[in-house]
This record gives structure tokens, sequence and C-alpha cells, in this order.
């Protein structure tokens, strides 16, 4: 893994993808809908688009992924909620 680099908001995490195994998220429906995959990357957890994993992914500590679907599942981002 490479060392954390510096960024505007403190440490930012850089993590080695080659190896990651993607999962889809099993809400996905196959029809080129919104679609999201996560990978363990060691202690942290990667996030990408997968219809576009060549855009790159987000990675976030283990606390972060945990709030966020925390929030997810009680519906903050459902889009019908505006």
């Amino acid at each position: 893994m490479r060392q954390p680099k510096q960024g505007r908001c403190g440490i930012m995490r850089t993590s080695d993808v080659t190896r990651a195994v993607w999962r889809k998220s099993t809400r996905s429906n196959g029809a080129g809908g919104d679609c999201v995959e996560v990978a363990a990357l060691g202690v942290d957890v990667g996030v990408r688009d997968s219809k576009a994993p060549h855009e790159g992914h987000l990675t976030l500590p283990p606390q972060a992924w945990t709030a966020f679907i925390a929030q997810a599942r009680a519906g903050r981002y459902d889009q019908t909620r505006r």
C-alpha cells in the first residue's frame, strides 16, 4: 500500500485496487440503472460506479462506510423524498 497523502481535509488514503474483488449491489437491476460496486481494500472500503469503473473509486474508512449504509437504509438518499 502506498503512503497516505496529505489532502485538503486531512489524510487522503490511497489503496491498490489491482487485486480488489468488486461486488455489485444486490439492488442493481442489470438494465443499466444506478449501480454501485464495493470492495474490501484492506481495512478500508472501495466504492465505484459499475458502469464506469475506469473513472476511479472512493476509498472510505470503515466508520464512514458504516454511517453511509445506516443513512441509506434509513432512506436519507432516496430520490423520492425530495
